[in-house]
């Protein structure tokens, strides 16, 4: 592992300090970077979005799921968890705190942008960080690649259908054209170019020449997560500032949700005997979240100061130590899992 995987959380807590800062220290920068958009698309978080996911999508290799039948049970408990229970557990545990726990201490109009941004968290299982959480946990890296390729294809299509039901079941109104088109910017074109990338490199030298590509391009992909972390801390640096209780109870139904969703993919894959090279990825998939996805989705529907934008912010801020902490659970773990 590289410094960057290896320290990942010191990165990722600079990141957030220097975004704040900045946004404190130069607001009207981050003003005139917000300005930067078109139909409700900001330019430079998608420049970002996508230096950040194209290099991740070259590894997606979807011949890999032709293998999909050969052990089946993780790959089962990983779509029934992401696409089943996952984000209608998070649409729950949102309106449960900010419509009746947390609703004496948050305007009602802040609630609803908070419930949609946990929506989108929700709606938007992991498809790049999970390798870093398969490798931590010395996961099968054929599976969790199979399990990644499975997920981002139902992804394309599933993604935009089940954020505007639970929007819709939630009273919040969400453009249907909007939605479509950020899971275009920010899915479908990065998979195409990952794809395109991954077909040419094949031709030219096959596995070898993708591996040195991808190694070639990797500063691009970290790049891109510490710029878009500043970015978006900056952008709502003023509303940390002035409100770091809000931050705290965004975090509550988060964190709550994270440690639930591990803790049922990872109980049924030790009661179905899933090895556990198999068993932690699969539980990591659905725990983590493509938050570069919701983040830039909450941004186009909603706006760059919305609670919506806000609350997947804080899922960046939450997910680290919570995924590092189920890391180590999941390592301390192993010998309760077959190896085989």
């Amino acid at each position: 592992m590289g410094n960057f995987e290896r320290y990942l959380s010191v990165w990722v807590g600079l990141c957030i300090l220097a975004g704040i800062g900045l946004g404190v220290l130069i607001p009207g920068a981050f003003q005139q970077l917000a300005a930067l958009e078109y139909a409700n698309v900001n330019f430079a978080v998608a420049i970002l979005i996508w230096a950040m996911v194209w290099p991740m999508m070259i590894g997606v290799d979807f011949s890999a799921m032709r293998r999909v039948g050969e052990k089946p049970k993780g790959l089962i408990i990983t779509l029934v968890v992401n696409w089943l229970i996952k984000p209608f557990t998070m649409a729950a545990l949102g309106v449960l705190f900010f419509r009746h726990v947390f609703a004496p201490f948050i305007p009602a109009e802040d609630a609803e942008g908070y419930i949609a941004g946990l929506i989108l968290l929700g709606a938007a299982p992991c498809t790049a960080m999970v390798f870093v959480w398969s490798q931590l946990t010395k996961g099968d890296p054929n599976y969790t690649l199979v399990q990644v390729s499975v997920n981002d294809a139902i992804m394309v299509v599933a993604f935009a259908p089940i954020v505007a039901f639970l929007l819709g079941v939630t009273d919040i109104a969400v453009p249907w054209e909007t939605l479509l088109l950020s899971v275009g910017l920010y899915v479908v074109i990065p998979l195409i170019a990952g794809v395109l990338t991954r077909t040419a490199l094949m031709k030219r030298g096959g596995e070898p020449s993708i591996t040195a590509f991808t190694q070639r391009i990797k500063p691009l992909s970290v790049i891109g997560l510490l710029a878009t972390i500043v970015l978006l801390f900056g952008f709502q640096s003023e509303t940390i500032v002035a409100k770091p209780f809000v931050i705290a109870l965004i975090a509550v139904p988060i964190i709550i949700q994270s440690y639930g969703i591990f803790a049922m993919a990872y109980a049924a894959a030790w009661a179905w005997k899933v090895p556990h090279k198999i068993a932690a990825p699969c539980a990591m998939i659905g725990t983590s979240n493509f938050f570069e996805l919701a983040v830039a989705v909450a941004i186009s529907l909603f706006g760059l100061n919305s609670g919506a934008a806000l609350a997947t912010v804080v899922g960046v801020l939450v997910e680290v130590p919570v995924m590092l902490s189920l890391v180590a659970f999941a390592n301390r773990t192993r010998n309760a899992f077959p190896e085989n």
